[in-house]
């Protein structure tokens, strides 16, 4: 089904900073972001166990993962200004429900992406979030293609 009818008023004239202050596209993005990381994460340890055992998860992404991951990708700006952690993490779950709400990029294609550059020890705390923000960084600069300039 088409979703896009859910942001065609962001989409009438659409800037950085509506799309990364929507509070309604940063819950839904909260979801998407939490379920497209777990079955990453998922398929991610079910391999290195050589496929011997189904290991699934279901993982909470911090907002300091996030928030650094926006910053990284050179997005900042997206966020309001004197925005926290918080804010900018909520920032960046408001452009995966964009980007995902307007069909340029479905969940399926967000897993497999976070999947490949899912690559190192995520039974290692200090590496998963080493890992994850350097996943979602290069995952929020290939959505940024799909956003607006301005």
């Amino acid at each position: 089904m088409d979703y896009n009818f859910l942001i065609k008023d962001l989409n009438k004239k659409p800037t950085q900073k509506l799309i990364g202050t929507d509070k309604g596209l940063a819950q839904i993005g909260d979801g998407i972001v939490n379920f497209t990381y777990s079955i990453a994460k998922s398929i991610i340890l079910t391999r290195s166990s050589n496929f011997n055992n189904c290991i699934r998860t279901g993982k909470k992404v911090s907002k300091i993962i996030l928030s650094n991951a926006l910053k990284n990708a050179g997005m900042r700006g997206f966020a309001r200004n004197r925005a926290d952690a918080h804010d900018i993490a909520d920032t960046a779950e408001a452009i995966v429900a964009y980007v995902w709400l307007n069909n340029d990029m479905s969940m399926e294609q967000m897993i497999d992406f976070l999947a490949d550059h899912l690559n190192g020890n995520l039974y290692d705390r200090k590496e998963e979030i080493e890992l994850a923000t350097a996943a979602f960084t290069r995952l929020l600069a290939h959505l940024k293609q799909f956003l607006p300039e301005n």
